[in-house]
């Protein structure tokens, strides 16, 4: 709409109202007149938009947890004879296979992780109180299959009697696998009285 004033020299100002096409709501047009001149233009510009933010706002904050799997060592339950040694005066090694021993790492453990299986080895225990300590016992780990991502290194214990390092892993990245099938060295001293000498070897992993 537009209202123009035209000045009268015989009497008041005339309003007139005309209609603006083509405007926008928002926009107006003023004109201000007065006797023999046009005092005054001015436009209003746009209102200012509406802001698109929210007047409020509130996040709400989650987790996703992706487990892992473990990590475990097994062995046979039974070895079975181990060796055979004729009873003399002067001492000597027997040795046998263990069977195989594996290790299976299914944590999904970061780069640069690992692992270290032990093993330690009860006494013998013969006919009688017959006995062979447990520090005559050794450990060779032979070769290691392996599978996944990893650097192994055998350590092959010559003394069982406390728990020792075997095998060790380092540098995993991701699950892998190392298996190994070790032979048990017995040093029986001369002397040791003829029979069956029972022993146990129990592996560990961390």
């Amino acid at each position: 709409m537009i209202n123009s004033c035209h000045a009268n020299p015989n009497g008041p100002s005339i309003l007139h109202r005309a209609q603006l096409g083509g405007v926008g709501a928002s926009a107006r047009l003023v004109l201000l007149a007065a006797a023999g001149s046009l005092l005054a233009v001015a436009a209003a510009g746009p209102a200012s938009a509406e802001s698109d933010s929210p007047s409020d706002r509130d996040k709400t904050s989650g987790t996703v947890v992706v487990t892992g799997g473990t990590l475990r060592i097994t062995a046979p339950g039974d070895a079975g004879v181990l060796g055979k040694r004729g009873h003399t005066t002067s001492s000597g090694t027997v040795k046998g296979s263990l069977g195989q021993v594996r290790v299976t790492d299914t944590r999904g453990a970061a780069p640069g992780s690992g692992w270290v299986a032990s093993a330690i080895s009860s006494p013998l225990n013969g006919p009688g109180k017959a006995v062979i300590p447990a520090s005559a016992v050794g450990y060779v780990v032979g070769e290691i299959d392996r599978e996944g991502t990893a650097t192994y290194r055998a350590q092959n214990p010559s003394d069982l009697s406390d728990l020792v390092p075997v095998v060790k892993a380092t540098n995993v990245a991701g699950n892998n696998t190392a298996t190994w099938s070790p032979t048990i060295t017995v040093d029986v001293p001369g002397g040791a009285r003829a029979g069956t000498y029972a022993v146990t070897v129990t592996h560990s992993v961390i």
